[in-house]
């Protein structure tokens, strides 16, 4: 099968196998990994943040995040498509007790006149906006990338109010390969950010969460309280590291089969690509077969290829380090020869 759902399919290479075997531990609630404090130490740096956590799943950290920056009966503001909002089980409602102010979003980014007309002004009836949210790359707009000069102009816009701001950075890094400039430079226009080591960098497991000392001092308290408090967890941290150290030139292959994959599919098959692609995830429009994407899924299924149903009528395919060029050929192939 050729796996197209996520690059979060990845496997772990022989090499991060062989870290896992090879990692020093020791006991991390007690600070005592000396592997798992390296990672935290090289992602900080690499991102240009004080300090970072590692933490279970971009989920746990972006909950980890939100407990940190609000109280309870605060507001965040996030557009209405962003992963916290749609994808993480209504988590910063049961946990931080905080609701969500959804803006509508165009490729990722919200309006900025409408986001500062909804932060909330000095009025016992409102709640306080404690959070401003961004994603980059944006998941459901097909792994659209924020531009430097919107975020710079969200950050300089959240800090006239007093409002921190968090990246959900789950595939920052394509973001920065894409943008062709680095993380750190991103990561400089927020108070926080959290990435993935299990999607585009291929590791098995877990994410980072950066900001400063003070903040991840208490992050880590949250992370305990989410069930995150980790012990001989070098095994999972030395994959994460090698991934860090190794992984991010991939991501630029990754993007070019993403976009050689779109440009077969638009012209020679019966589908549309609805987004622009910028990253490695392609949206595709099933409307003009007059079928589901639910049917095509399983057609593509039989001709031994996985995606996945985005929406009725929308198929996500998204292109990773273990796709390849073989593959992507054979994929490309079946695609457009498929009876539309």
């Amino acid at each position: 099968m050729i796996d197209l759902r996520s690059d979060t399919v990845t496997k772990p290479t022989a090499e991060m196998r062989q870290k896992m075997v090879e990692a020093v531990v020791g006991d991390d609630v007690y600070g005592e990994d000396p592997t798992v404090n390296e990672l935290e130490k090289y992602a900080a740096e690499l991102v240009g943040k004080e300090a970072a956590l590692f933490v279970t799943s971009g989920t746990q950290g972006n909950q980890a995040a939100i407990l940190t920056h609000t109280k309870p009966g605060n507001e965040i503001i996030m557009d209405n498509e962003s992963h916290v909002f749609l994808y993480e089980a209504a988590a910063a409602s049961v946990f931080a007790g905080v609701q969500s102010r959804t803006l509508i979003n165009e490729n990722g980014k919200m309006n900025l006149e409408e986001m500062e007309g909804a932060i909330r002004g000095n009025d016992i009836h409102f709640p306080e906006t404690g959070l401003i949210w961004l994603e980059n790359t944006h998941n459901r707009s097909g792994g659209s990338v924020l531009p430097l000069s919107y975020m710079k102009e969200v950050y300089s816009l959240a800090k006239s109010n007093n409002v921190p701001v968090h990246i959900d950075g789950a595939r920052i890094f394509n973001a920065a390969v894409s943008l062709n400039t680095t993380v750190k430079e991103l990561a400089t226009f927020s108070d926080s950010i959290q990435f993935c080591l299990s999607k585009g960098l291929g590791a098995p497991v877990g994410s980072i969460l950066a900001g400063d000392k003070s903040f991840i001092r208490e992050a880590r308290k949250k992370r305990k309280m989410l069930g995150g408090g980790l012990r001989q967890a070098g095994v999972i941290a030395a994959p994460g590291l090698h991934a860090l150290k190794t992984g991010i030139p991939q991501l630029k292959e990754d993007h070019q089969n993403a976009k050689r994959l779109a440009k077969a599919i638009d012209e020679h098959s019966g589908f549309t690509v609805m987004n622009q692609v910028e990253s490695n995830i392609i949206l595709v429009d099933t409307k003009p077969s007059g079928l589901s994407a639910s049917e095509w899924i399983k057609k593509l299924e039989q001709v031994g290829i996985l995606a996945v149903a985005f929406a009725p009528t929308v198929i996500r395919f998204v292109t990773h380090r273990d796709i390849s060029n073989d593959e992507l050929i054979n994929c490309i192939y079946k695609v457009t020869n498929l009876e539309y």
